[in-house]
């Protein structure tokens, strides 16, 4: 399967817990963790949307839809799509009128979708849409700017994720409301196990002869692994002040659409 992010930061860690961080299966630094997954995406940057196809089957649009139509973004809204890179999200957001400021830490990913609007004819000014180089622990937007926040497939990369989802929240109205689509593990017997063998077995070889980086893939499939589970994500999101939040399972979890409110 495709995209990204990994977990260093939960509710109640100790602070030894917060001294290193996860990196798929390998225990690091936490700026050493940021650095690798730059360094990994920009790596990936210029093939990462044709990967996500020949990971998913092209699922991964399939998903993306049912996501967009869970935020209803409407006409006008300010929308903070972070970990947005390539545009994906962002572009189905726009279409129906939201204005989408596209955040990612990775310039590299987001050169890709400023090309990839220019190729659509979106001019920034009129199409919705404007690009940022942005932290998601340490955001430079001031307080309740804006009606929605989305990050899809993006916070499982993030180093301190307690720290991105307290960011999130600081940075939406009261009113607005935060969306997380993000990877998991399945509980529908049989799939499970082929889940497990082909993320692990098969999507860093796909990656290794499409994007020519094994390595990369083989992160992604073990930052899936270390991720929480869809309960202990929920409750991180409410730790950091959410409230009505909602787990979507897709694929029997193997895809999850997280969501809550700040009221």
């Amino acid at each position: 399967m495709p995209d990204t992010n990994s977990t260093s930061g939960s509710t109640g860690a100790s602070p030894a817990a917060s001294m290193s961080s996860s990196f798929g299966y390998e225990t690091v630094d936490p700026a050493d963790k940021t650095q690798r997954v730059g360094d990994l995406f920009s790596s990936v940057a210029s093939k990462y949307d044709i990967m996500n196809d020949a990971m998913s089957g092209g699922m991964h649009r399939l998903w993306k839809d049912r996501f967009v139509r869970r935020v209803k973004p409407q006409p006008g809204e300010a929308t903070l799509d972070m970990a947005g890179g390539t545009g994906d999200v962002a572009f189905r957001m726009a279409a129906r009128g939201a204005e989408v400021t596209v955040a990612d830490i990775n310039q590299d990913m987001l050169d890709v979708g400023i090309e990839r609007a220019m190729a659509r004819g979106i001019d920034d000014a009129e199409g919705g849409l404007s690009w940022s180089c942005q932290n998601a622990e340490s955001l430079t937007y001031p307080a309740r700017q804006y009606d929605a926040y989305t990050i899809v497939f993006g916070i499982r990369n993030v180093t301190h994720i307690d720290r991105a989802l307290a960011e999130a929240y600081r940075v939406l109205k009261h009113g607005g409301r935060f969306f997380c689509m993000e990877f998991s593990t399945t509980s529908w017997p049989g799939f499970k196990q082929a889940y497990d063998a082909y993320s692990h077995r098969i999507m860093p070889k796909i990656g290794g002869v499409i994007a020519g980086d094994e390595d990369s893939y083989r992160y992604l499939a073990e930052s899936i692994r270390r991720f929480p589970k869809p309960p202990q994500f929920e409750a991180m999101i409410q730790g950091a002040g959410f409230c009505q939040t909602k787990v979507e399972p897709i694929l029997g979890g193997a895809v999850a659409i997280h969501s809550g409110w700040k009221l």
